[in-house]
């Protein structure tokens, strides 16, 4: 079964070049004494940190340092875009009326990315 995740949880993204740690937006649900999780915490910059450079050519940053280089592939700053909640999430489990969110779920950023769990944040509680 997938792990829960909280509060201290690690990220990555597919075309990031570091990980990024989690934070979810406070609630009063626990998990091994950390803020639980849920399909809601997809904010950029308060749930989402970057992950250091980006390599999405479908990044307008990039794209422009790119034809800048001449073609060559220029990564830029990372600031996440993640306008969709995480999926599919934990539909047994809700936590402030939405699904829980596990190890498993995946987040997708608007220039292609692909982000998902390294590390839960803790492994003492599975969701079903």
């Amino acid at each position: 079964m997938p792990n829960q995740t909280c509060m201290g949880g690690l990220l990555k993204c597919s075309f990031g070049m570091a990980p990024s740690s989690f934070m979810p937006t406070p609630k009063t649900v626990m998990t091994s004494n950390m803020v639980a999780a849920n399909i809601l915490d997809h904010v950029p910059m308060m749930n989402v940190m970057p992950f250091g450079m980006c390599q999405s050519p479908a990044n307008p940053t990039v794209a422009a340092a790119t034809a800048a280089a001449m073609g060559v592939l220029t990564p830029m700053p990372c600031v996440p875009a993640t306008p969709a909640p995480w999926v599919p999430g934990a539909p047994t489990v809700m936590l402030c009326n939405a699904p829980a969110l596990d190890d498993t779920c995946k987040l997708m950023c608007v220039y292609g990315g692909v982000i998902e769990f390294v590390q839960a944040g803790q492994a003492t509680h599975q969701i079903p």
